[in-house]
């Protein structure tokens, strides 16, 4: 999935600051197999050439949140996109005291705030970390540097673009359903890997259902299909 966010201050960062030297000590020691996992991410998408290769190596950089820490602040401006290589976040809204989970994410996907980091607005959604997460961050400027002086960059963006408009229509599909049986049902199909490691009050909150609703569904399921749940 993806949500994209933060105005962080380098002295709040747990592990690296917000420099390209700190990218260059993480990602270019002497052989080629120590490049930026953004960089990974990108080829595997769409070839890119050395240049922009090199020039994402120089930029991104190692992030770290700790479990039940915000990567991102509502009302804080989103400057980053981050790659996530360990761990789970939530996005939630407050509505009054009731936290609304709006997704769900974990490894090999990005996340941005993705309205703030695109129009410089304050966020609306907070980005929560369900474990200790490791993730590599890219800023806003750098990216449409990319875009700016690399033509295959693009078609990157495309690319992620069309991936993220595709899991946005399932979330939209989930709304839609009526059945809460039928809305947890086609979470185990496409988030099977979430199941044992996210809270289930969080995934019933994603799925706008109670806990005691889906803590029945979860059991009726058990019974029907020998414990698999």
């Amino acid at each position: 999935m993806y949500h994209i966010q933060d105005n962080l201050k380098p002295q709040q960062m747990t592990t690296t600051s917000f420099t390209t030297q700190a990218g260059v000590e993480q990602w270019l020691p002497k052989t080629a197999f120590h490049e930026s996992p953004f960089s990974t991410f990108v080829k595997n998408i769409y070839p890119v050439n050395n240049a922009a290769i090199e020039f994402i190596n120089q930029k991104s950089f190692p992030y770290h949140v700790s479990k039940g820490e915000l990567l991102v602040c509502s009302g804080s401006f989103c400057s980053h996109l981050y790659l996530i290589r360990k761990g789970i976040l939530r996005s939630y809204v407050k509505e009054g005291i009731k936290e609304i989970t709006t997704w769900i994410t974990g490894e090999h996907e990005l996340i941005t705030c993705i309205t703030s980091f695109g129009l410089h607005q304050p966020a609306r959604e907070n980005i929560q970390a369900l474990e200790d997460c490791e993730l590599i961050a890219l800023s806003y400027e750098d990216l449409q540097y990319l875009y700016d002086h690399f033509p295959e960059a693009n078609i990157v963006g495309r690319k992620i673009l069309e991936r993220y408009y595709r899991d946005a229509e399932e979330r939209a599909f989930i709304a839609r359903l009526t059945e809460a049986t039928s809305k947890y049902k086609h979470f185990i199909a496409t988030k099977s890997d979430l199941l044992n490691r996210v809270p289930l009050k969080f995934i019933a909150s994603y799925l706008g259902m109670t806990l005691e609703t889906l803590s029945r569904i979860r059991s009726k399921l058990s019974r029907n299909m020998n414990g698999y749940f």
